[in-house]
């Protein structure tokens, strides 16, 4: 198998040499990354050609006690557009649901959603899911907040739930059913299609760009626009009546909302439950996360309380053209 050598001067030449002469590869060159200790001349002869840099994309990284392979990615077929992040919370689905509403004024955008609460089958959603549709499906058992539901609650377009297990170093999930997902969406013949990843897993498909959200510097030479600093404002989708109650899972503005309560702790339901019991409000407004709808939702109905559900609007200057100019090149 050939290789490209990475070395350094803390090894004499003579080391390197007779090393890369014992390993299983046929290197092709050598780079040198730095270190000068070992070195009498400023080019070193390792028994390779020596070059200066060296763009490395899609190959396996082979150290002594270690392997990196890049995740598989497999083909598509339709313009399609990626946004993936560097964990949990990071802003990622909020970023996908503004990019799908903002493609979806003039084109037809088909979003396929993977995450850890997703159903063992894709599943088409084909309107946007109300409250008391969210709450019968948690009631029967079903998780009422992944985020393949939330795209499809916020976003109003087509949106194709899949479930993944796991996830590696550079992105690669254990398992999924992302594949099937994409078949299916690519079947509805729309116009663009926009794959949400899941915490720092990547969907397992060789989309024709991607977005990521936060910073990393493998996930930055695969991406084509780079999103780090995000400002999230939470928004209703309703009108709000009388005294509200903000339920998040993560810090977003909220002040404009003059809310008599505000949880950041939809993800830990023995503190919400606690906390629920603290106040009283008109208007329960949820983010789509976690416990929104078996805890919170579930909580405010029984009491006779209005529910909203909250989009997490991205406040980012030039954003909205920065994507439609990724639109334009990936569709041409």
């Amino acid at each position: 198998m050939k290789a490209v050598a990475i070395v350094d001067g803390e090894h004499y030449p003579d080391v390197v040499r007779a090393a890369l002469h014992e390993l299983p590869y046929e290197f092709t060159c050598a780079l040198l990354v730095g270190g000068t200790d070992k070195l009498r001349d400023a080019t070193p002869e390792y028994g390779v050609p020596l070059v200066e840099e060296f763009l490395a994309a899609g190959i396996p990284y082979v150290g002594a006690d270690f392997r990196f392979d890049p995740p598989p990615l497999h083909p598509f077929e339709l313009p399609s557009l990626a946004v993936i992040g560097t964990g949990k919370r990071v802003g990622k689905t909020a970023v996908a649901t503004h990019v799908a509403r903002l493609l979806a004024r003039d084109r037809s955008v088909v979003c396929v959603a993977m995450g850890r609460g997703g159903p063992p089958e894709p599943e088409l959603v084909e309107a946007p899911p109300t409250v008391e549709e969210l709450v019968a499906r948690s009631r029967g058992g079903r998780h009422a907040a992944s985020d393949y539901l939330e795209l499809a609650a916020l976003a109003g377009v087509r949106t194709i739930g899949c479930r993944r297990a796991g996830g590696g170093v550079s992105g690669a999930p254990f398992v999924s059913n992302v594949l099937e997902g994409a078949r299916l969406a690519a079947s509805l013949e729309p116009d663009v299609v926009v794959f949400d990843g899941s915490g720092a897993a990547i969907p397992p498909v060789a989309t024709t760009a991607r977005i990521l959200v936060g910073r990393d510097p493998f996930r930055e030479r695969i991406s084509d626009l780079v999103l780090d600093e995000l400002v999230v404002r939470l928004e209703p989708t309703e009108p709000l009546i009388g005294r509200v109650a903000v339920f998040t899972a993560a810090p977003a503005r909220t002040e404009h909302l003059d809310p008599v309560f505000v949880s950041h702790d939809l993800a830990r339901r023995d503190v919400l439950r606690a906390q629920l019991a603290t106040f009283d409000a008109d208007t329960y407004l949820i983010e789509l996360k976690a416990a929104a709808i078996d805890v919170v939702a579930e909580h405010a109905l029984e009491r006779g309380k209005r529910v909203v559900l909250a989009r997490n609007e991205i406040v980012s200057p030039a954003l909205d053209e920065r994507v439609l100019a990724l639109l334009e090149r990936i569709t041409a």
